[in-house]
């Protein structure tokens, strides 16, 4: 294990301290990564620990049976006393294998007990609502995570991917801990709105795509050619010039990694754990490979010479085609 200079950070109120830097646990589920094995996931999700990671994030629809949680409960059960669990509920698949969002307080229950007997744990330390759900009033949402919280199944809640409006509806009816986003370099449209108000109002930030799907880490040539099972292909920032345009900007980030002896990847976790108000990237990996150079972006800082160049270069990109997707 390698030493962090980051200290640990708080998840909003709670006394739960986590590193920066998390495992993100879609990856191992294998729905839309290539190329998965058990025995790489389990491999992946120990060596995080090894890494120095102490912090996990997972799903109910992390794998159409639940694959995720049951990996990382295989892993992490033996180490609970050394590790903080994130799990979600509120979307799962139906029989033809597509999501379905269910806001209902009685499917969030019957889910968190799922999620408790797939991780085989007593308590979940941090459990999100996945998504809001259009049929479903917010608060009514909020009161079931309310009743996880009063049954001590839960130690804190979060939200994923909501408005600011919807944010300040659940928050009324059950505080909220953690909002978790999608952010990056390119991707940054939280910061007009929900930023300011999770740190208005002490909710920590964990932001998924910290690498814009693997784009950003830099290994993926400019004529590479998708699988046609990679799930990334119908996303329009690998696409056309939305793709040239991000392997020119990754070009002026080369240079500052290799002046460091580190990684593009690295770069750009360390930028994002620096920014103001971001508390934690999710860093998904599927080989421990991935998850350990991840990891490493912990045990330096980028300097503010270094950071106003790559901020040059981010204003240089320009605007960047996004669309948010459920995680």
């Amino acid at each position: 294990m390698t030493g962090s200079v980051f200290p640990r950070r708080r998840i909003g109120r709670t006394d739960l301290g986590v590193t920066p830097v998390a495992m993100g646990c879609w990856p191992i589920a294998g729905i839309t990564s290539i190329d998965v094995t058990e025995a790489d996931s389990l491999a992946t999700v120990a060596a995080a620990v090894e890494a120095g990671i102490n912090f996990f994030d997972t799903a109910y629809c992390y794998g159409y049976d639940g694959e995720s949680e049951r990996l990382v409960g295989r892993v992490l059960r033996p180490l609970r006393d050394q590790v903080v669990i994130a799990t979600k509920g509120g979307i799962a698949w139906n029989e033809e294998r597509k999501q379905v969002r269910d806001g209902r307080p009685a499917t969030l229950l019957r889910q968190c007990d799922e999620s408790l007997a797939r991780l085989g744990v007593d308590v979940i330390d941090l459990h999100y609502l996945h998504g809001p759900d259009p049929s479903v009033p917010v608060a009514e949402s909020a009161g079931a995570f309310r009743t996880l919280l009063d049954a001590g199944k839960i130690r804190s809640v979060g939200v994923s991917n909501f408005s600011l409006e919807q944010l300040r509806e659940f928050h009324a009816e059950c505080p909220i801990s953690a909002f978790q986003p999608h952010y990056n370099m390119l991707q940054r449209e939280i910061e007009t709105a929900q930023l300011p108000w999770c740190i208005d109002n002490d909710v920590s930030t964990m932001v998924y795509w910290p690498l814009m799907k693997g784009l950003l880490a830099g290994k993926l040539p400019r004529d590479f050619q998708f699988d046609a099972r990679d799930g990334r292909r119908k996303y329009p920032m690998f696409q056309g010039d939305e793709w040239e345009k991000n392997q020119d900007f990754l070009d002026r980030l080369r240079p500052i990694a290799a002046a460091r002896n580190v990684s593009v990847a690295q770069v750009v976790v360390n930028w994002t754990i620096q920014r103001p108000g971001i508390t934690v990237a999710l860093c998904g990996a599927k080989r421990p490979d991935q998850i350990r150079d991840n990891a490493a972006a912990m045990n330096w800082m980028l300097s503010p010479a270094e950071i106003a160049a790559i901020d040059a270069a981010i204003a240089a990109r320009g605007p960047v085609a996004s669309r948010p997707a459920v995680r």
